[in-house]
């Protein structure tokens, strides 16, 4: 990460300099969680203007106190002791206008807030001793792939109990539910915290570290009566479904596998470097009922060309393997993208599709 880049505070410039440091005091930013090329970013910066006495001297400099990109923290306190470069103006001041500088490519903004007070919101503490310090306990990926089961609790109250949560080198992961066969959340960043679910008496929970994209929690594959019919909510005995658990490759990538009615399904996720996860469901059996995969439950999604979906407006893409015929159709929950499971003289075709975000 660099000064450059989202997020960051950038640098100051003075060409009186030595040569190769005219760029100085810059802030990076300590993760990279922006979303990909054409998605909507969502940035909060808090910031407190230098201070001047009545001559005009300054007091105190310039501090950006927080930026959080897409839900995440990163930069805090960064102390600022001049203009940056580009600034519009050689000097600072208590007092100045919001600038959006937009000469370095293609860039849309929209729902842009601003106040003059920051307020939060405080409460009481518990413990009458006071603040009780603790180490959190974090989870990291190394160069191979970190897989932990734990409960995870997702938007609308719910709590995923039979979750596992994956980890890929290059600070990409996602979450996957054992009960159903599906992907309910992907982010980039860090991997997990496991302080809920670790320290002194845990409920037995862990949060992601970094910029969550939250998918649908229902499940991947259902047999439907018709291309009309009502997806599941679960995939219970009717169904029959059961979790065989899951395969680690010799990279120790994960392959989920279980049973549908009367089909073995393998579930495997890979990433390329961390720019995306390209997610492969194979079908073993012919299909004798009409089988599908839903890949997206969105209040909109809208195909962009070239097998490429925009989810909830620009949220995420997905991106559909040519050889596939997708469906969207309207639910009462709202868009789906369906995938049906066809027989070829080489078995089933696979559902394959990535995840861009």
């Amino acid at each position: 990460m660099s000064d450059s880049d989202l997020g960051a505070v950038y640098h100051r410039w003075d060409e009186s300099r030595p040569a190769g440091q005219f760029g100085y005091e810059g802030v990076a930013p300590r993760l990279n969680v922006s979303r990909a090329p054409g998605l909507w970013q969502n940035i909060r910066i808090i910031f407190q203007a230098p201070k001047f006495d009545a001559a005009g001297k300054k007091t105190a400099n310039a501090r950006v106190v927080q930026v959080i990109l897409n839900g995440v923290s990163i930069i805090e306190n960064a102390v600022l002791q001049g203009p940056t470069r580009g600034s519009a103006f050689a000097d600072e001041a208590a007092m100045g206008p919001l600038r959006i500088q937009g000469d370095h490519g293609s860039v849309a903004f929209k729902n842009i807030q601003y106040s003059t007070t920051v307020t939060t919101k405080a409460t009481n503490g518990s413990e009458a001793k006071g603040w009780v310090e603790f180490k959190p306990v974090y989870v990291k990926v190394g160069t191979e792939p970190e897989l932990l089961r734990s409960f995870v609790d997702i938007p609308g109250g719910k709590r995923v109990t039979h979750a596992i949560n994956v980890g890929y080198p290059h600070n990409i992961s996602y979450s996957y539910d054992l009960s159903n066969g599906t992907v309910f959340q992907v982010w980039k960043g860090g991997f997990v915290d496991g302080t809920p679910m670790w320290l002194f008496r845990g409920d037995g929970n862990t949060t992601a570290i970094g910029s969550k994209v939250p998918l649908n929690d229902g499940p991947s594959l259902a047999i439907l009566d018709s291309e009309t019919a009502a997806w599941p909510d679960t995939l219970d005995a009717k169904y029959g479904f059961r979790s065989r658990g899951y395969e680690l490759d010799e990279k120790g990538y994960p392959t989920f596998k279980y049973v549908l009615n009367t089909y073995n399904v393998d579930d495997k996720l890979s990433s390329d470097e961390g720019k995306s996860l390209t997610r492969q469901i194979t079908v073993t059996g012919p299909v004798q009922k009409s089988l599908y995969a839903r890949v997206a439950i969105a209040t909109d999604i809208v195909e962009a060309g070239e097998g490429l979906y925009s989810v909830n407006n620009y949220q995420y893409y997905i991106q559909i393997d040519k050889s596939l015929k997708p469906v969207i159709r309207t639910s009462a929950k709202g868009k789906e993208l369906l995938i049906p499971v066809l027989n070829t003289d080489k078995g089933t075709t696979p559902v394959q599709y990535s995840l861009i975000w």
